[in-house]
C-alpha cells in the first residue's frame, strides 16, 4: 500500500505543470464555450427550420436518446469508476467509514431517486390529479367525447400539459446540468496536472456538444420563445468556462495567500 502511494506520488509531481495547465485551461475556456454553443442551439434551430415536416420528431426523439445515452454513460462509465477509485485510495480507504460501504453507488441511487420523484411530483402537479391507470384514463376520454363531444378541448388541454412538462422538464434538466459544470470547471480550473487537464479539454467539448442536443432537443419540444431560448443557450454554454476561471482564480489566491503566509514572519523580522 505505501509502494502505491509512493508511485501516484511521483506520477502526480512529474504531471505537475502550471504553466503548460494554464495554457490548456485558457484554450479549453473559448473551445467549450463554442462547443457548447453550436452543441445546444443546432437542435433549436433545425426544429424552428423544419418543424411540421414529417422527420421532425424522429429526428428530435433520436438526438435526445443519442443525448441521454451520452450523458447517462458519461455518470456511470466516467464518473462513477473515478468516485469509487478516488475512494479506494490509499489514504481515504484506510479510514473509516470509507473503508466498509460504496458511497459512490449510494450516491448515484439517491440522485436516481430524487429525479424520478421530482419528475412524479412535477407530473401530478401539472395535471392537477394523481396518477391513474390508463384504462381509467381511456375510459374518462371515451365517456366526455360520447356526452359533450369535446374531443378537440381535451386533445388541446393535453397538448398544453405536455408542452408545460417539456417547459418543467428542460428547466430542471438546465438547472442540473448548470450545477454540474461549474463543479467541473472548478475542478478543472485549480488542477495543476497537465496529464489530467490535456485529455479532459477534448472530452468535455464533446461531452459538451452531445448534453447540448439533449438539452436543446427538450428546449425546441417544449416551446419557449426565442429571448428563452436564446437565454437558456447562452447559460448553458458559459457556465463551464465560467467554472474554469472561478478555479483558476481561487487556486491563484490559495497560492498567493500561502506564500503571504509564509513569507510574512521573515519580512516582519527584516
Amino acid at each position: 500500500m505505501a509502494a502505491a502511494c509512493v508511485i501516484d506520488l511521483s506520477r502526480t509531481a512529474a504531471c505537475r505543470d502550471s504553466v503548460a495547465a494554464s495554457h490548456f485551461k485558457f484554450i479549453s475556456i473559448f473551445l467549450i464555450f463554442f462547443t457548447s454553443m453550436a452543441g445546444m442551439s443546432s437542435p433549436v434551430l433545425l426544429a424552428r427550420i423544419f418543424q411540421g415536416k414529417s422527420l421532425y420528431d424522429r429526428a428530435i426523439a433520436v438526438i435526445k436518446c443519442f443525448a441521454a445515452g451520452v450523458i447517462l454513460s458519461t455518470s456511470l462509465v466516467h464518473v462513477l469508476p473515478g468516485a469509487y477509485a478516488a475512494l479506494a485510495d490509499c489514504h481515504v480507504a484506510s479510514r473509516h467509514p470509507w473503508r466498509d460501504f460504496p458511497f459512490a453507488g449510494l450516491v448515484t441511487l439517491v440522485g436516481v431517486i430524487l429525479a424520478l420523484c421530482v419528475d412524479l411530483i412535477a407530473t401530478t402537479h401539472m395535471g392537477h390529479a394523481p396518477y391513474a391507470p390508463v384504462e381509467t384514463q381511456e375510459k374518462e376520454s371515451a365517456v366526455e367525447l360520447g356526452c359533450d363531444g369535446s374531443g378537440g378541448e381535451t386533445e388541446k388541454v393535453e397538448e398544453e400539459l405536455m408542452k408545460l412538462k417539456q417547459k418543467l422538464v428542460s428547466q430542471v434538466l438546465e438547472i442540473g446540468i448548470i450545477f454540474h459544470s461549474v463543479i467541473i470547471g472548478v475542478t478543472m480550473g485549480m488542477s495543476q496536472n497537465v496529464c489530467t487537464i490535456r485529455p479532459l479539454v477534448a472530452a468535455l467539448a464533446f461531452h459538451q456538444i452531445f448534453e447540448g442536443f439533449g438539452l436543446g432537443g427538450c428546449v425546441a419540444q417544449a416551446g419557449f420563445n426565442l429571448g428563452t431560448m436564446a437565454y437558456m443557450c447562452f447559460m448553458f454554454s458559459v457556465t463551464t468556462p465560467l467554472g474554469i476561471m472561478l478555479g483558476m482564480a481561487l487556486f491563484s489566491l490559495t497560492v498567493w495567500k500561502l506564500y503571504y503566509l509564509h513569507s510574512w514572519p521573515q519580512n516582519t523580522i527584516k
